[in-house]
Parts: structure tokens; sequence; C-alpha cells
């Protein structure tokens, strides 16, 4: 194979040839190290590239395969991993100045597995100070721009692992999700990724600034250019050693998406949320996927997911219980970037005022505003339990909806727009509603590319609201964006999950406007 070239292969492809000696786990790793220096440059998707180490594991990886004693399916693969993750004598920031100085002892234990499976690490990837917003630019770092365009952004938090992937510098990365931040850099980007149940996989070693806010948790996954690669990321991994690394993680055996019968799926397909209005790109989106479903023999039907903005109220509630504290915390003495600007502002308002704005927002016919105003703020402990017990109640009430229409699967965007321009994640929170839920009620959730935004896609009926006003300005910009769809499944059902996304993304590959190979950034 030509070694140069290696950059365009698939995770489940570069395995491949490595397994039959067509390529060397050093070539491998040289072609991508050559793509990452060619378009890094314009894109800024990592934060570090681990060029020696890189090589070094992929020459072990060499030695291995001669000796017969290859340790699987990565064993030589390259990837990229977020910033968020330890690796033993790096600094672990997330873009915040006053973290400088962090050095990691030990890798993080998903590096941990990663390494022991035999993967070759590349480097790690930009993502937005804090991880609470969904782009990835901060004060350390720098930017990351999107590969489809340079005015975009990638999405966020884990948006350096979207670009990296959809521009061939990565065929296999790993993010972390809180609200979106891996299913919205995929749909930004046209590439797949999914949030798996939590604690599927081990999150010892991964840093927050939320640390010990434990009513709504994080949890990692994978990103790709293909569905296959998600699939061939958890059956090489090996849940029991995951287990010994982290304690959360239930040594639970992954099941075999081949498995699934897709033509027996029952999909249950929304497109509004009751939130923002979601643009009309990802409606047509979302009924393609449906009709790939069906195509396959699956059944589709229209499904309302009960109390949205009830959910999104009770997530942020949670998220923001104390007060702002450890946001503030982290970003004193220094660089502040400016969509978190708000927040800071917003932080230190007495909660009495806060319920007065939001009445007031209320009646202006301002509902997203209100709702983030009156959700809020410093809670008591007593308040806490209660905006908990509220998101445990909604996982049943979303799942007891699921039952009575006997659904597996859901369909539906992972974002109420295409990719944003740079900056307009300001004040634009609750666009990410659609991943959110999936969030706050624990679910499985990934995202597959579907198509690109058509010139008449790009406006929306007019409206007062202001997050609609904004979803306007977003939309205007969006003609040739990537638009994916998210597909959500039962817990612990994610081969599931992935049976679907294979099985829509077997339908919708040959769809005029979307590329085979990664996207060459302008």
């Amino acid at each position: 194979m030509e070694p140069m070239t290696l950059w365009r292969l698939p995770a489940t492809s570069i395995s491949a040839a490595l397994g039959r000696g067509e390529a060397s786990a050093r070539d491998v790793a040289l072609s991508h190290l050559q793509r990452i220096e060619q378009v890094d440059g314009r894109v800024h998707a990592f934060t570090e590239v681990l060029r020696d180490a890189a090589l070094a594991d992929a020459d072990a990886s060499d030695t291995r395969r001669r000796r017969g004693e290859t340790r699987g399916a990565l064993d030589g693969v390259p990837l990229s991993i977020k910033e968020c993750f330890d690796i033993a004598g790096r600094d672990t920031t997330l873009g915040l100045p006053s973290w400088r100085g962090r050095t990691a002892a030990n890798d993080a234990a998903m590096v941990q597995v990663l390494r022991e499976a035999g993967a070759v690490i590349l480097g790690r990837t930009n993502l937005s100070q804090t991880m609470l917003f969904v782009e990835s630019r901060n004060p350390l770092f720098g930017q990351t721009s999107n590969p489809w365009s340079s005015a975009h952004s990638p999405g966020g938090s884990s948006g350096g692992e979207g670009a990296a992937i959809a521009a061939g510098m990565s065929p296999l990365g790993v993010g972390t999700d809180i609200g979106g931040s891996i299913r919205v850099p995929a749909a930004f980007c046209g590439i797949c990724g999914i949030k798996p149940t939590l604690d599927r996989l081990p999150m010892r070693g991964y840093h927050a600034v939320l640390t010990g806010q434990e009513a709504v948790r994080g949890m990692c996954g994978p990103l790709a250019r293909t569905v296959g690669d998600l699939a061939l990321f958890f059956r090489s991994l090996d849940p029991r050693r995951m287990s010994e690394l982290d304690a959360r993680v239930p040594p639970v055996a992954w099941e075999d998406p081949d498995a699934v019968n897709v033509r027996g799926l029952r999909a249950g397909l929304y497109v509004q949320d009751g939130v923002v209005r979601s643009s009309r790109a990802l409606g047509r989106a979302t009924e393609r996927a449906a009709e790939a479903l069906r195509s396959r023999g699956g059944t589709v039907v229209h499904f309302e997911p009960p109390g949205v903005s009830d959910v999104l109220a009770a997530y942020l509630g949670a998220l923001s219980a104390d007060g702002g504290r450890a946001l503030l915390e982290a970003l004193e003495g220094g660089e502040v970037d400016a969509v978190l600007e708000p927040m800071r502002r917003l932080a230190p308002v007495p909660n009495g005022l806060r319920r007065v704005a939001a009445q007031v927002a209320r009646a202006l016919g301002q509902p997203g505003l209100a709702l983030m105003l009156a959700s809020m703020g410093a809670k008591t402990a007593s308040q806490l339990w209660e905006v908990t017990a509220s998101l445990r109640e909604h996982r049943a009430a979303l799942l007891a909806a699921m039952d009575g229409e006997q659904l597996d699967i859901l369909l539906c965007p992972a974002f109420a727009t295409p990719a944003l321009p740079h900056g307009a994640s300001k004040n634009f929170t609750i666009g990410s509603s659609f991943s959110i839920l999936f969030n706050a009620t624990q679910m499985p959730a990934g995202v597959v590319p579907i198509t690109r935004v058509r010139p008449n896609e790009t406006v929306r009926e007019p409206s007062r609201d202001l997050l609609d006003k904004r979803a306007a300005e977003i939309d205007a910009a969006s003609e040739g964006l990537p638009v994916g769809v998210q597909v959500v499944g039962r817990p612990w059902r994610d081969h599931v999950v992935i049976a679907a996304m294979r099985a829509i993304e077997a339908d919708v590959a040959s769809d005029q406007g979307f590329p085979a190979t990664p996207v060459e950034p302008p």
C-alpha cells in the first residue's frame, strides 16, 4: 500500500491492512503525522503531537507482529485523545491558564487501556475552555476550525477530535460528553461518534471543572469516520480490565451489533423538542435516516419525548448548583473566552433577582431565556436532592414513553442547527437540548452523518424569540455544511445503537453531496 496515503483509510481498514502485513504500524503513523504537518496549521485540532512517542509505539507494535504477539485489532492503529485525559508527564489544563503546571503522574485509565491494546497515540486535541460550551477555543491553545469551513466551529467541547478525524489527521479518537460534547462535533464535522451508556468506559484520570458534581456525569466515547470504526473500538477493549482500572465500569461484555436484526427494530422519530426550533436541513436529514431504516425493514413512528423543557431545567439546575463557584475559581486570574463571560457575570446574581428576570423574560415572549434564568443558581443540599430526583424521574418517564410505543431507538437531531460560526455559541447553550436530554437520562446516543445543507434550507420562519433569531443567523451561513442525525438507545443497549447507525450509514453513503473520503480543508 502507498504509505503516505494511509491516512485516508478508516480504522477498520488500517487494522485489516496491519493484520495482513500490507502496511506497517510505522508507515501508518508516519502517514498521519505527515497529514498533521500538512493540515493542522489551518485547522488547529491538536494541542500537542506526540511524534516521538507515537513512532516508538508503532515500532513496538511492528516488533510484536513479527513475533506473532499481536494484542488485538487496535494494535498499531493510531488515534488521538482529548486534552482532558491525563498522559503521564504532560499538563492537563482544559485550556485554563490557572491549570498550567498540573502535570499528570500517571496515564488516565482510558489512555492506559488503549496503550495495553497496542493503540498508537498521536497526540491530544483541543477543547473549549472549561469544556462548558459547544466550540473548541481557549486562551492556551487557540481556536479550532471546522474542516468544512474555516469560518465555523467544529463544535465542542470535543471539537478538536471532530476536526482531526474529519480532516484525516486521525482515524479514531476519544472525546467526552456531558451535554453533547461528542455528538455535536460529530454532527458539525460530518463524522460518527457515540456517547455510550454511563460507565461503559473508564473515566479515572479524566478532569473537569465541575469536580464532584454527580447528578449528571460525563462519559467518554469514540469518534471516527465510519460506524464500523466505533464498533472496532468497543470490541477491542476488555471490560474486565477496564473495571480493574475504574471500579465504576461493570465487567459487562460488549454485545455484537451484527447479531441485531435491524428488520425488527422499532424507532421513534422527532424533529422538534419544544425548546429551540431545529433547522430545515435537520428535519430532512432525520426523515432520511428514517427512510433508511424503513428500507431495511425497520418500523419508524412519530414520537414526542415528555417534558424536555423540565429535563433541561433540572440539568442546568444541577450543573449550576454551587452558584458557579467552581467555574469562577477555574477562570480566576486568567484570560476568559468571550462565550463564558455571560456565565461569569450571571454566577453571582442572587437567586431572587434571577427569578424576577426570568418572569420578565417570560412576559416578553422569551421562554428559553426565562428557563435558563429560573433554573440556574446556587441550591441548598435539599434542593439539589430534589433536582437529582427529578432527573431520575424524567429518565423513568422517557423510558416508559418508549415502552408505550414499543420503541428500541429514537431518531432526532443532535443540535438545533448545523455548525456554528465561531463565537455563535454565546448565549446559545440550549441549542444543545437535543443532546442534553440523553445526558440527563443517561442513555446511549450516537451520531451518523447524513447529508449537507442545501441552499433552500438556510432560512427559517421569522420569530420574536431571541434564540430563534440566533438560530436564523446560524442557518443563513450554513449552506454546504454537514448534517448528522442522532440515534438513541436504551441503557446498556449500545450495540443496538451501533447496528442502527450502521444500517443508516450504508443506505445514505451514496447520497449526493456526502464525501466518502475526508474533506480537504480550504
